[in-house]
């Protein structure tokens, strides 16, 4: 099933990164089923797709970043969910996340959206034991705001997991001003890159750097920020709460890393906010 385009591709190399880190002695996360995921995914991708993505050895820096990651989108999650008893949680551009499982045992209010061959496939691997709703198309079309409308317009978390930085920079403007417009009380949890990486040598540099791990994903960087004045100028209603990038962490390596944790030409290269709409 050799069906995903450049871009999905980094799904894969996310979802490696979770299996490496829950096999480490002290992982910083514990993923049982994206192991499962990812064995399963072995019969149904091209050999050159497994070559590729699934059987490379990824850097231990990067698979650490990415699991230190799915930990903190984790974590404001469960405190979301902690805070609205009915709070509805939206992954944009989920991928093979398994983010459902690692959260809790018991049913939670989760509905998952990716491009239409990205859940057909997460669908034949998972399916047999998916409780939640999955949604097949670009986060950048309506229609998929207009269904969780009907379901629900407040206390709804939205999570966008290295995510907008591929996408046209009109597009993740309209869609952050179609969410103010249609949430309150809501929340948004999102990656960015810096302004600069979406551009001239600096994204030449991002791209020979994916480059190395079998994608041109890089070509796409698109959508970039210089501050958190940018997002807050697409509605009157978003306000950024917290800002968060690996440095920060505790457990990143090399430790030393986090020396470089108030450097914002290091801590403000790639990192998170989360927004309120209030």
């Amino acid at each position: 099933m050799d069906i995903l385009s450049a871009v999905s591709e980094t799904a894969l190399i996310t979802l490696k990164a979770h299996v490496v880190e829950s096999e480490k002695e002290r992982p910083v996360i514990k993923d049982v089923v994206a192991l499962e995921c990812f064995n399963r995914l072995q019969s149904l991708l091209s050999s050159e797709i497994r070559n590729r993505f699934l059987n490379r050895e990824l850097p231990s820096t990067l698979t650490r970043h990415i699991a230190l990651r799915a930990r903190k989108y984790d974590s404001e999650t469960r405190r979301f969910l902690e805070e609205y008893a009915d709070g509805l949680v939206i992954s944009l551009g989920c991928g093979f996340d398994t983010r459902y499982w690692r959260i809790s045992k018991e049913p939670w209010k989760y509905i998952e959206i990716d491009l239409p061959n990205v859940i057909e496939a997460k669908k034949k691997v998972l399916g047999d034991i998916m409780t939640y709703n999955m949604i097949g198309c670009s986060v950048l079309q309506e229609h998929w705001i207009t269904r969780i409308l009907s379901i629900q317009k407040e206390h709804v978390l939205f999570l966008a997991e290295g995510l907008f930085m591929y996408l046209p920079e009109d597009g993740v403007i309209s869609l952050f001003k179609r969410l103010a417009k249609s949430f309150v009380k809501s929340e948004i949890v999102f990656e960015v890159v810096n302004k600069k990486y979406t551009k001239g040598l600096c994204k030449k540099i991002v791209v020979s750097k994916m480059s190395t791990l079998g994608t041109q994903a890089g070509s796409s960087y698109d959508f970039g920020v210089r501050d958190k004045n940018d997002i807050e100028a697409y509605g009157d209603n978003i306000k950024v709460v917290e800002e968060w990038s690996y440095f920060e962490d505790k457990d990143i390596k090399p430790s030393i890393l986090r020396l470089f944790r108030n450097v914002k030409p290091f801590s403000r290269t790639q990192w998170t906010m989360r927004a309120t709409i209030s």
